[in-house]
């Protein structure tokens, strides 16, 4: 009878979380990579390929990064614009999770609030030389015909437009900086890969979810991912990242949602 009482004597001990073996690491990296960035390179992957085979060039085609989902409804509209970003950032509270388990936190990586002077005077220097340069890119590549028109935003001019954008903006800084540059660098680390071989996967994984805006989308992808990533690995920190990519995906949504048709150089 004893061994069906529910008593300390018979329970199992558990092995300490904070114990993760390469192994472990490993399958941990790839669940998370699966239902996030890593299931989005393959979607953006397909995405490409659809492009690659259409009738009209890749400059002639759209990607539109944040448009309107209920058309003529924009209620519904907002409310899916708003689910969406929801779950797209649902992964972050994973890796917290998993964080924990293993005895850490996300203030392990540097997402956290601790700094908030420093992370923003270097997120914002950080947003000016990557913003400048990657539509200076952008624009080169277009012209080259090897990417796609890039539609930072389309939604409707309704109240909740600039917001919604802005959301989407800080959506993709916490999501693509918390997993590819903190979470991702941090474990690869503890599995005892060298600095280098990690940011350059890292940055592989970052330009490979951005496939579907053609090939440059990837290269410049991969640039700034290897800028990022040497830059967590300096600083611990994935804040300043969050704040840059924030700041450059606002500028890019917002702006474009305002210049668009009128001013000559924005395709």
């Amino acid at each position: 009878m004893s061994g069906l009482v529910c008593g300390h004597a018979d329970t199992v001990p558990l092995a300490p979380p904070h114990l993760l073996t390469p192994r472990l690491i490993r399958a941990e990296v790839f669940v998370v990579l699966s239902v996030s960035l890593g299931a989005s390179a393959l979607v953006a992957f397909v995405r490409l390929i659809g492009a690659l085979t259409a009738p009209r060039e890749l400059k002639g085609q759209q990607a539109v990064l944040v448009g309107s989902m209920a058309p003529g409804r924009p209620w519904l509209d907002l409310t899916l614009q708003l689910v969406q970003i929801a779950v797209a950032v649902a992964p972050v509270g994973l890796v917290a999770y998993l964080m924990v388990r293993s005895g850490e936190s996300l203030r392990t990586i540097g997402a956290d609030f601790r700094r908030p002077g420093g992370d923003l005077l270097r997120g914002a220097a950080l947003a000016a030389a990557i913003g400048g340069s990657g539509l200076a890119f952008y624009l080169a590549v277009w012209a080259a015909g090897v990417n796609l028109t890039v539609v930072p935003g389309a939604l409707p001019e309704v109240w909740w437009q600039v917001p919604v954008l802005l959301l989407a903006a800080a959506q993709n800084g916490v999501l693509e900086e918390v997993i590819v540059a903190g979470y991702l660098l941090h474990r690869l680390g503890q599995a005892g890969w060298g600095p280098w071989k990690a940011v350059v996967v890292s940055s592989l994984l970052r330009g490979s979810y951005h496939l579907y805006q053609g090939f440059g989308g990837f290269v410049g992808n991969v640039v700034m991912g290897l800028v990022f990533g040497r830059l967590y690995q300096r600083w611990g920190r994935s804040m300043p990242l969050i704040v840059a990519h924030t700041l450059i995906d606002a500028v890019a949504f917002v702006g474009y949602a305002f210049l668009h048709g009128k001013v000559s150089w924005l395709p």
